[in-house]
């Protein structure tokens, strides 16, 4: 099982592909398996990067709370690990700010995809979405804060394969919220503009975890930002319109690697 260190914590993560590297960012107390649609697609041009932040899956649960900087020193020691300078981030929510921090802070985001993510952490209530893990119920119910009543109507294979995957790999309680305590008094609306790395910000119109205008409002402010609303689908619209996405996915970051 690959890890990475930062001091005594242990990070799993898993890569596969060979190229640039792009590395997800899951959302607070999910598991990598969130990326499971995306990774497959950008592991044949790219490397893709999936890890778990400190307190989920398995990775190391030190106890709580963190803090954003040592969240951004988690990320750059995956990146070490798998041997890049620098990567293109692919994030969604608060994890969506730990991305943006860390393209503000350092110079190892070469660009930043971003689902339902907001400027500060307060415009991002999570809570709807958490589920204990051993709560199979739990999780079911919960799976209306992130995805919409038509997706999980129409594709409820899928969303049972996802209460299977939020079982095995998401964070109990004290690790969804030590990373939470990190990230949700997060303000950069007033940083925006240091961050320069070109940025996609995706966002389902339906999402009722992160508001449509929080999102417009965050690409707005970014000096190289653009917004692209999904319709008719929920905070984890990747997952919902996943081939979409995937394809615009690859097309931004093709725009971003043709001279590499």
């Amino acid at each position: 099982m690959p890890t990475a260190t930062n001091g005594s914590v242990s990070l799993y993560y898993d890569r596969e592909g060979a190229g640039v590297p792009v590395v997800f960012v899951p959302e607070v107390g999910l598991g990598g398996w969130l990326w499971g649609w995306q990774h497959a697609a950008v592991a044949g041009p790219y490397e893709a990067v999936v890890w778990d932040l400190r307190g989920t899956g398995r990775s190391d649960a030190p106890s709580g709370p963190y803090d954003l900087e040592t969240l951004v020193a988690d990320l750059e020691a995956v990146l070490t690990a798998c041997d890049a300078r620098s990567g293109h981030l692919v994030a969604t929510g608060l994890g969506g700010l730990l991305a943006l921090e860390a393209a503000r802070t350092t110079a190892r985001v070469e660009s930043l995809t971003l689902f339902g993510t907001a400027s500060r952490g307060s415009g991002i209530d999570l809570e709807s979405l958490w589920a204990p893990p051993d709560d199979r119920e739990a999780i079911r119910d919960s799976l209306s804060a992130g995805l919409s009543e038509t997706f999980r109507r129409e594709h409820p294979d899928v969303c049972e394969g996802i209460v299977d995957w939020r079982a095995d790999g998401d964070a109990d309680r004290a690790g969804w919220t030590a990373q939470r305590e990190a990230l949700a008094d997060i303000d950069l609306s007033d940083r925006l503009l240091e961050v320069d790395q070109p940025t996609r910000v995706f966002h389902g119109t339906d999402d009722d975890i992160v508001a449509l205008e929080a999102g417009r409002e965050l690409a707005r402010g970014l000096p190289r930002g653009e917004f692209v609303p999904i319709d008719d689908a929920g905070h984890l619209a990747f997952i919902e319109r996943s081939r979409d996405v995937n394809d615009r996915l690859l097309g931004f970051l093709e725009s971003q690697t043709a001279d590499d």
